[in-house]
């Protein structure tokens, strides 16, 4: 479901927290909350204060949406959870 979401999104460099909450289907409020929580989730900000999401943050949030509502994790589980596969690094295809 990853996948197929972040290849329909537009080809740009930045997404505002109103493009990413359409995107995503997130709340943008939602979105905020889970900056607090995760420290995945870091965008950069403008010098207005506007967040400015990357397509690598889009996917972090894709992940935490489907760990938390698909998956039923709690907060605190879906966190050790992304810090387990940070530590273990990207999936490898097997084909070395």
């Amino acid at each position: 479901m990853l996948e197929a979401v972040s290849a329909l999104l537009p080809p740009q460099t930045y997404f505002s927290i109103r493009e990413v909450s359409q995107l995503t289907q997130v709340k943008a409020y939602v979105i905020r909350y889970w900056e607090t929580q995760f420290s995945a989730l870091r965008p950069a900000r403008r010098e207005s204060g506007q967040r400015k999401f990357t397509q690598k943050e889009v996917d972090v949030i894709l992940k935490i949406k489907e760990l938390l509502y698909d998956k039923r994790f709690t907060i605190a589980g879906a966190r050790q959870f992304l810090k387990r596969e940070v530590r273990r690094g990207p999936p490898s295809s097997g084909l070395t």
